[in-house]
């Protein structure tokens, strides 16, 4: 998607900087790839280039203090030349576009074509007779301010705020959050030119561009013919500075250009879509073939019968009558087509997947693709954030360490001794920003809001659990008020706050992580709120007793202490050493963030409807396997993988760097857990599984994704799942479905929908096809026997429309049940249509077709009425073929209620009045078929029936319900010569279109991944990079693509440069730099695993306790008895 950006501005662009490039000092390109960089690298280059931040204010003719002159013609001109800032939305398709996009539907061409004939048969007459801070809106350079803090993690995921100065980050970026502090920026990129709307372009709000691009027929600039084979030749990418990337190796250069190009804009068919079309194409041929037959043998006996027989002479007068019985037999040919074709097919696919959009708004799923809905469906596997979709996002304190005693869940009040509890509220209370606190919730029923740190809110909470509360401690203590505070940061791991006591004495109340604290601690309080000594000895016990267990909790320890100073001499506050020392230990807590509780039962289904749950989070290994625990997505005992991205990232490469498709095969089937996986890792985990051929099913892969640096991700999976409430609009912009709850069961709800609209299609199928065949044979042997077809074509028309519209209307908008997630997914391999559908389309069509040939040829014996056939040409209509249609219809009607049930259930009324449209219709078309008889008259080739013969008509039509219950006693094992239908092959699975197609598909992943790697590996070998972002200028996007069987590894694109570094250092680890040092701890406690595990333990994820000594709270020195702590299960 490389060149997708915005054309019109470039091209004016392009003309504007040759002659205005001097009358600002930088061009709009040079300032795009200014904000490229990151950090140092940006602060060197804006120095090399031009002197200092003032130096770019000047050459921009702005001033730092005042801003823009802002008379109109330089902002005029400024438009011009640095475009507005304004990200054009995607246009959105017209009417007429929707229009003829439908017409394309094979059902309905074959319908188009049988309405021109006749239509044209029509012509012929016959003669004589949350709490965000201020969003930045456009990119610049910081140029002065007090403590600016900004929230990147809508651009990178990274948590951690980060802190800007003009001399270490002066880089702002559009749609990051001002937390804390204030400042100035200058403007260097508005719009598509800024880092949000890059991304935006990439997801595709600019493709309108692309094509008017291409339809100017824009002469290609190749670059010069001696480039490296690397660069093979390509379009000239207007003015994205953004693609720091060679295109990709390709054998093929560029004549499969123009293929590409016009395969572009498709989408893979869904499964569901894919097995209608070519049920549709099946029944349209077999309809053709059968209406072809009907009009020749009509024409050959009339004509035999006629001439040779009776050995009539062609009388010239008597042309005209042999026309109009000519005419007639098309007609019939046409009505026998007409009945074939199951036109309501393309109509029940859009009611049910309507319908069934409507109805996940209610169970909070806001689809935003329709066919997402019925894909969801098919889905094996989930890969899911866990903060906030598997988890409340809401830090709790779950179990303390108070007066001796190590309580399992929150305390009762009474029993913590009351000089504990005041020591412990105030430590809280006070010790604590202010900005923390926790409101009431927004909604009734809803959880109290959290509101500033979320550790913080947890301990706030813990107050309010232990039924105290922290505002009067807060009002008789104001911020002002405080003496000093030592606030958090990673090096102190630790906060605290001193404050003077009314007899002028001080005291200081410390939190932190308790490995850190405790170290601090000479005493602790006893059950009696009293200080007693606490020694090393003492510490390590509690370490083991205590934080350990709560460790394997997957929960995070933080330890409230205090400590007392005389007031005088009054201690020297800037020794810290000497200030947090001896300090008194309140109480130690363990905080999670809980697991909602509605998760573990909702991946439960999930498991039991063949899903397998996957969690990919950022979050350490040891939380994130606890919680995976408490979820159920691993059980102990079973044999499965949980992975760190640095370590997954070692498995699936090869030597040179490659992702190999072989080696995540050997990975992600057992796969259950990716900690402190980066986005790229998800793309890649996502991609890995979908392109994966280790299974005999394709995986259908739904992915849920909150941040910007998801999107890659969400795109790429079958089905993405964007958060409602936390996620940024550029994961919402590339997801399916927006979960507006951010809740893991949402997604069960999307699969019960989503198989519901198979289900749905298939229960529609069943009774539609029973009426086709019925129809079909009806029409062609009355025609055959008799010349003429019992049932007439406005009849034809009638049942048509009760059998098409109607009941795809009664049968798509039946509501799921939970009985749908007992089964597996079907798969793309399994046919629509079933034996079981198969053995009741055919069974009821025998019941049917006896009963109307014994209504055609002994009818008027029966019911002592005058034969209908034979009939002359525009003979009155009789009771004979009235009572044929009648019984016909009323047939239907009761058959419409066995189609209810496709998996050979007996109960077919089982939820009936669960679904109102269902009954109203059934009603309603037998009020009118009642009216059609009795009033319907000529036009509808019909006579008024007495009761006798009405009650007869119905009691036919009951027995349907009868029959079927004989149909459900045969097993179907037993019907091997039945044939299912509808099913996609391995083969068809890709038809020969799509093949281009899959290598599209892998491209805009890939490019996305790239332009998104800007964004996310920063620190690693920049110049390199650098010199090719110029390359790639030179070079093309459209045409260095592999073909599909070239492509050795779908991941080639991982092994560039920025990963492989051969300089100075010859492995620089991929994600995470901060584990550098943790490297070494590792080799001396691990060997390098022999064999995967089978119980998956900390050897095998090469992982220790202390993921991530700078971060993690758990982690401690090596020496100490937290650090060998196996996290085996």
């Amino acid at each position: 998607m490389g060149d997708m950006t915005n054309s019109d501005f470039y091209s004016k662009n392009q003309r504007n900087e040759s002659s205005h490039g001097g009358e600002f000092g930088c061009t709009m390109e040079e300032l795009r790839s200014l904000m490229e960089l990151r950090g140092t690298e940006a602060v060197v280059k804006i120095k090399e280039t031009y002197g200092d931040t003032d130096a770019i204010c000047r050459r921009l003719k702005t001033s730092p203090v005042e801003g823009l002159p802002g008379t109109a013609p330089d902002l005029e001109k400024r438009k011009q030349i640095f475009g507005q800032n304004f990200i054009p939305p995607k246009k959105p398709k017209t009417f007429l576009q929707l229009v003829w996009e439908a017409l394309q539907d094979v059902t309905l061409i074959i319908l188009e074509i049988a309405a021109i004939i006749s239509l044209g048969l029509s012509f012929y007459h016959p003669p004589g007779e949350n709490n965000e801070g201020d969003l930045l809106p456009a990119d610049g350079l910081f140029i002065q301010g007090n403590d600016l803090k900004i929230d990147e993690s809508s651009l990178t995921g990274e948590s951690d705020q980060v802190r800007k100065s003009v001399d270490k980050d002066p880089m702002l970026l559009s749609g990051t959050h001002v937390m804390e502090g204030s400042g100035r920026m200058v403007v260097t990129a508005v719009g598509v030119n800024s880092q949000t709307g890059i991304i935006f372009t990439l997801l595709g709000a600019g493709g309108e561009e692309e094509e008017k691009k291409d339809k100017k027929g824009k002469p290609s600039k190749m670059q010069d013919g001696s480039a490296d084979a690397g660069q093979s030749k390509a379009k000239q990418q207007d003015g994205a500075a953004a693609m720091e990337m060679q295109p990709l190796k390709s054998a093929e250069g560029g004549d499969a250009d123009d293929k590409k190009k016009a395969n572009m804009h498709k989408k893979e068919k869904s499964v569901l879509q894919g097995k209608l079309t070519k049920l549709a194409v099946q029944i349209g041929k077999a309809g053709l073939v059968m209406s072809a037959i009907t009009v020749i043998i009509l024409v050959l006996y009339f004509t035999v019968d006629t001439f040779v027989v009776n050995k009539k002479p062609w009388l010239p007068e008597c042309t005209p009558v042999y026309v109009q019985y000519f005419v007639k037999f098309f007609i019939i040919g046409v009505t026998v087509l007409v009945v074939a074709v199951p036109e309501g097919l393309p109509l029940a696919v859009t009611i049910s997947l309507a319908y069934s959009v409507k109805k996940m708004m209610k169970d909070n799923n806001l689809v935003r693709h329709l066919d997402a809905c019925e894909t969801m469906g098919n889905a094996t596997a989930i890969c899911s954030d866990k903060t906030g979709t598997l988890t409340t996002n809401r830090m709790t304190v779950v179990q303390a360490y108070v007066g001796d005693v190590h309580y399992k869940e929150i305390p009762d009040p009474s029993s913590i001794n009351a000089k504990t509890m005041e020591l412990l509220v105030h430590a809280i209370a006070i010790n604590s920003a202010y900005t923390t606190k926790i409101l009431p919730p927004e909604k009734e029923g809803a959880l109290p809001r959290q509101v500033g740190n979320k550790t913080e809110c947890g301990l706030l909470g813990f107050v309010l659990d232990l039924k105290q509360d922290y505002e009067p401690v807060r009002a008789r203590m104001p911020e002002e008020k405080l003496y000093k505070v030592y606030t958090f940061n990673s090096v102190r791991k630790s906060m605290s706050t001193v404050i003077k006591l009314p007899d002028e004495s001080f005291r200081m109340y410390s939190k932190g992580a308790s490995e850190i604290v405790l170290k601090k601690c000479c005493k602790i309080l006893n059950g009696a709120g009293e200080p007693r000594v606490f020694r090393p000895r003492d510490r390590d016990e509690m370490v083991k007793k205590v934080i350990e267990p709560m460790a394997c909790d997957g929960l995070r320890t933080i330890c409230v202490a205090y400590r007392d100073f005389p007031s005088s001499p009054e201690p020297d506050w800037d020794n810290e050493n000497d200030i947090l020392n001896e300090l008194t230990c309140i109480c130690v807590v363990g905080i999670e963030d809980p697991v909602r509780p509605e998760v573990p039962e909702a991946i439960r289904k999930c498991q039991r409807a063949g899903i397998t749950v996957r969690m990919v989070t950022g979050d350490n290994i040891n939380t994130a396997r606890a919680i995976a625990i408490k979820c159920g997505i691993i059980h102990p005992g079973e044999d499965f993988l949980c992975l760190e991205g640095k370590e997954f990232n070692r498995r699936i490469r090869n030597e040179k760097g490659e992702i190999e498709q072989e080696r995540i095969d050997k990975i992600w089937p057992k796969l259950r857990v990716l900690a402190r996986s980066s986005p790229t890792d998800k793309h890649t985990l996502v991609k890995g599984i979908i392109d994966s051929t280790h299974t005999e099913q394709r995986q259908v892969v739904a992915v849920t994704g909150d941040g910007t640096n998801d999107g890659p991700a969400l795109k790429k999976a079958d089905v993405g799942f964007a958060m409602g409430i936390a996620g940024t609009d550029v994961a919402k912009e590339a997801s399916d479905i927006i979960l507006t709850d951010d809740n893991f069961s949402s997604i069960v709800k999307a699969v019960m929908w989503g198989r519901n609209v198979y289900d749905s299609i298939s229960k529609f199928l069943q009774f539609q096809l029973t009426v086709n065949v019925v129809a079909v044979i009806v029409a062609f042997t009355g025609a055959c026997i008799t010349q003429d077809s019992p049932l007439k074509a406005v009849q034809m028309l009638w049942v048509n429309l009760i059998m098409d519209t109607f009941a795809s209307l009664a049968l798509a908008t039946e509501p799921p049940t939970e009985t749908l997630l007992l089964r597996k997914p079907y798969g793309r391999n399994k046919p629509l249509i079933s034996r079981t559908m198969m053995k009741n389309i055919l069974g009821h069509a025998v019941y049917q077709l006896t009963l109307i040939f014994t209504l055609l040829f002994v009818g008027e014996k029966m019911f002592q009425i005058d034969s209908g056939r034979n009939a002359p040409l525009h003979s009155p209509p009789s009771e004979h073929y009235t009572i044929i249609f009648n019984t016909f219809v009323m047939m239907q009607l009761f058959n419409e209620i066995n189609a209810r049930k496709i998996h050979g259930e007996r109960n077919v009324f089982d939820g009936i009045f669960r679904n109102p449209i269902f009954c109203t219709i059934v009603l309603g078309t037998f009020a009118i078929q009642i009216v059609i008889v009795q009033f319907g008259g000529k036009p509808f080739s019909c006579s008024p029936l007495q009761l006798d013969q009405w009650m007869w008509c119905i009691f036919i039509g009951l027995g349907e319900l009868v029959w079927g219950q004989v149909i459900a006693t045969i097993p179907t094992s037993r019907l091997k010569f039945l044939k299912e239908a509808g099913r996609l092959t391995q083969k068809e699975e890709i038809p020969e279109e799509e093949l281009n197609e899959d290598v599209e598909e892998i491209d805009h992943a890939e490019r996305e991944l790239r332009r998104g790697q800007i964004l996310w590996f920063r620190g690693l070998n920049r110049i390199q990079t650098q010199i090719r972002v110029v390359k790639a200028f030179r070079s093309s996007l459209y045409e260095g693509l592999e073909k599909p069987e070239s492509r050795t590894s779908i991941h080639n694109f991982m092994a560039h440069p920025e990963f492989r570094i051969e300089d100075s250092q010859p492995h620089i680890p991929l994600i995470d730099d901060t584990d550098l040092e943790e490297d070494a701890a590792l080799k001396q406690n691990s060997s390098p695993p022999s064999s995967l595990n089978k119980n998956n333990s900390a050897i095998d994820s090469g992982i220790n306790l202390t993921t991530d000594t700078s971060k993690s709270a758990t982690s401690s020195s090596p020496g100490s008895p937290i650090h060998s702590l196996e996290t085996s299960l």
